[in-house]
């Protein structure tokens, strides 16, 4: 098993009344190829998230756990809420070999970043011998269905989380696009009702849903309202839950550990 050479960063916080280590590990991929997350565990986790930015992923993540770009991004500004959650939480940037522009865009559906998502999936079980799903937000999605559907059982994620998923794209396949008739995992689906980016209609949805009906079980998530400011397809509109980011993200953790 592969092991985390370097750790930068150790610091710890109080979260609803639990103890949160935060630590920004790199770990070994590809040869001579890292990967970099932010890593926050609180201290009896029911499962593991990795967590995919949209955009074009390239956090640049500091040896201190801040971000250099897309610290607003929906998963990335709720990783604290997951952890609230009782979730162990991985946010990751783009590999080492990826740091600099175009970072992830024309990245996430290659073999290469299968590969390292499959060493970050083996790194967390490791840890803690518990469940690790796979979420993604608007281009995130693209990243964390494709490595889903590339992954052989044990290697890959225990479930999938699409939070306003790229439904159509003419630049690379949607996910709607993508095999994933072929996933036999829990996939849990969540959209805006309102969601106004051109690649995220609601009303593309029910196509996404009618080829997830191989996954082992899988629920949509609808929210309205909210709070819209703004570019459509950014953070801050419903595109990012602007103003329900509590409650999505606690239906989230509910659903990934079984309440509902």
């Amino acid at each position: 098993m592969k092991q985390a050479f370097a750790l930068f960063f150790l610091a710890c916080a109080t979260l609803a009344q639990a103890e949160v280590t935060q630590q920004v590990v790199d770990i070994p991929t590809r040869p001579g190829v890292t990967q970099r997350m932010v890593v926050l565990t609180p201290e009896a986790p029911k499962a593991a998230v990795v967590l995919f930015a949209g955009g074009h992923g390239g956090l640049q993540i500091y040896p201190g756990g801040s971000f250099r770009w897309g610290e607003g991004n929906f998963l990335v500004r709720t990783r604290g809420l997951f952890a609230e959650q009782g979730l162990t939480v991985a946010v990751v940037d783009a590999p080492s070999d990826r740091q600099s522009p175009p970072f992830l865009s024309g990245f996430r559906q290659t073999p290469q970043h299968a590969e390292d998502i499959k060493a970050v999936i083996a790194w967390l079980r490791e840890q803690r011998k518990i469940p690790v799903w796979l979420i993604g937000t608007s281009r995130g999605t693209q990243s964390a269905a494709y490595v889903a559907t590339q992954l052989a059982q044990a290697e890959g994620p225990d479930g999938l989380v699409l939070t306003s998923t790229i439904l159509t794209d003419r630049r690379s396949r949607s996910v709607t696009e993508m095999p994933v008739e072929r996933l036999h995992l829990p996939v849990l689906v969540v959209h805006h009702e309102q969601d106004g980016c051109q690649h995220c209609r609601f009303s593309d949805v029910p196509a996404l849903m009618d080829k997830l009906k191989g996954a082992s079980r899988t629920k949509l998530l609808a929210f309205t309202g909210g709070i819209s400011q703004g570019d459509p397809c950014e953070a801050r509109a419903h595109h990012g839950y602007n103003g329900q980011e509590r409650e999505v993200v606690a239906q989230i953790a509910a659903w990934i550990t079984k309440k509902n």
